[in-house]
């Protein structure tokens, strides 16, 4: 509901605070007074076009503040979306400079003109002759009709949560059938490339871990072979030149001893030779390389290298082979069983689309019963809305599956006899669909989501016993929340819960238009006006008593 709105700078405004109520808050003045100006501030600061031409001459900048107390989920909804603290209070601020730069804030978070209108959409639903009503819009009738039946009858939403339920199961399956037969029609050109691959993988058998295990075996047996050759060249510098070298030793020591001189002088090299000889025997003995297995090393070399290179063929590591052989695996048998899985799919697909078909038949029904309720409901509000000529229906048509059923929805009016039902925003126009507007919001109120409803003009062309039911009517509308009107009939003006009165006042050269609450006599007053014009007169001031509600 509005609670609030401040206005600086709009054309004829220059400074202006107002405080609406619930229920319903008239607004009524002479005409030029600037009734117009006030709703082009109050939809600036709902997210409308911006013009430059609505700042106020000589002033640098326009605003407006609207305030409202009170959201529902889908206005929280938008508000975290964009990044906006909640609050129980909704602040919708809107400035436009005289260069035409526009800026706005909701709960001082600055946002996008889009965020502030979807917002200011959700919280004021404004209807005249040239507003763009919501119910005008065909793609809210479905959403509308389904409030409606929600309201009105306790299974509808039963209804509703089974075709979502379904249409969810169906639709998964649908994607699912899809990606497979995508997948098998992508991969069955590379079957004899699987099956290529799938049998090396196979022979090759790669366990995980084999490659560094192979690895080192390699390395370990590269490194003996070396040895060996190693050991082979000692062994032959032992027994170079056909004698042994600790034969040459021992011959040497033996030589020696054959010294005639008592003590021998050598005997101490002659003991170092016979050991070193003893020693060399015993070198000889252990130095014999062992044979290696020449063969063992080139299998091992050779299984080594194949798994690498499959390794770099299929860009793995040579222990994600086996998980590369299970992958390639899966896709053949996928390839191979594909008529088997896609029957399997096919059939899930089938028996959840039957369960969604038999769950939207059942909402199209109900839906239809609550099509005929509120067209009879509907039609009972025309005729005392000088709209007795008019029809209304809710028209059927059958769209693809979704998660909303089977149903495009148009709401439908003609408003002759003869003449062939059109789409709502075709049939009628200016005060005409005002009133038709009104007849559907009060049919379809508790079914709106937003909290406040905005009226303009919309008693053109009416008096008498219609503007009273037009009156009757907004003050039934506006009993569950708020409604803003205005009007230039004193019988709507009549029902007013809060009466406002528009003025235009010149001073100075300048001219101002201001706006303040009235009530007791100059609320009687004003209605006296608007019966006789410029002169009140008794009999006018008699029939506003008779009007005032």
């Amino acid at each position: 509901m509005l609670t609030n709105l401040n206005i600086s700078n709009i054309v004829l405004i220059d400074k202006l605070n107002l405080g609406f109520g619930v229920g319903l808050n008239i607004l009524t003045g002479e005409t030029g007074a600037g009734k117009s100006i006030l709703l082009d501030a109050l939809a600036l600061a709902l997210g409308a076009r911006s013009d430059m031409g609505l700042v106020r001459h000589g002033a640098d900048m326009a605003s407006v503040v609207a305030e409202f107390d009170g959201a529902n989920d889908k206005i929280y909804s938008i508000m975290d979306e964009a990044g906006i603290e909640r609050d129980t209070n909704i602040i919708l601020r809107r400035t436009l400079g005289a260069d035409g730069k526009s800026r706005a804030w909701v709960n001082d978070t600055p946002v996008s003109i889009k965020t502030l209108k979807s917002i200011g959409d959700e919280l004021v639903s404004v209807h005249g002759q040239f507003a763009n009503h919501a119910l005008l819009n065909q793609a809210t009738h479905r959403a509308t009709l389904d409030d409606f039946a929600l309201k009105n009858y306790n299974d509808f939403n039963v209804l509703l949560n089974d075709v979502r339920e379904t249409y969810h199961e169906y639709h998964t399956l649908a994607q699912r059938l899809k990606e497979t037969e995508d997948f098998i029609a992508r991969n069955a050109t590379e079957q004899e490339y699987l099956e290529h691959n799938v049998a090396e993988l196979r022979k090759l058998n790669v366990q995980p871990g084999e490659e560094e295990e192979l690895a080192t075996r390699r390395a370990d047996l590269i490194n003996a072979e070396k040895n060996a050759a190693i050991l082979t060249d000692a062994a032959n510098a032992i027994g170079a030149g056909g004698n042994t070298l600790d034969a040459q030793i021992f011959a040497v020591a033996h030589i020696l001893e054959r010294i005639k001189t008592e003590p021998n002088p050598f005997s101490e090299q002659i003991d170092a030779l016979y050991n070193a000889a003893e020693m060399v025997a015993n070198v000889a003995g252990a130095i014999s390389p062992d044979e290696i297995d020449t063969d063992t090393v080139d299998s091992i070399e050779e299984r080594l290298f194949a798994i690498r290179a499959v390794a770099r063929k299929h860009h793995v590591t040579a222990d994600e082979l086996p998980n590369k052989l299970h992958d390639m695996e899966s896709q053949l048998n996928t390839i191979n069983n594909s008529d088997a899985e896609l029957k399997k799919l096919r059939d899930a697909v089938d028996g959840a689309h039957k369960k969604y078909v038999v769950c939207a038949a059942k909402l199209t029904d109900a839906r239809h019963v609550a099509a005929a309720n509120m067209r009879e409901r509907i039609l009972r509000e025309l005729p005392d809305l000088k709209l007795a000529n008019a029809d209304f229906m809710v028209e059927f048509s059958q769209i693809a599956p979704c998660a909303s059923g089977m149903d495009d929805i148009t709401f439908m009016i003609k408003t002759n006899p003869g003449m062939p039902f059109a789409p709502l925003h075709k049939s009628a126009s200016g005060g005409e669909l005002a009133r038709l507007m009104l007849a559907m919001r009060v049919v379809l109120a508790t079914a709106d989501k937003a909290h406040t409803f905005v009226f303009d003009e919309i008693d053109t062309g009416i008096s008498g016993a219609t503007a009273s039911a037009v009156g009757e009517r907004l003050n039934r509308l506006a009993a569950g929340g708020q409604a803003l009107v205005i009007t230039h009939s004193a019988q709507v003006a009549g029902f007013a819960d809060r009466h406002f009165k528009i003025e235009k006042n010149s001073k100075d050269n300048i001219t101002t238009t201001t706006v303040r609450e009235i009530s007791g006599a100059e609320r009687l007053n004003e209605i006296a006006r608007i019966i006789s014009g410029a002169e009140i007169t008794p009999e006018s001031l008699a029939t506003a008593k008779t009007l005032m509600k």
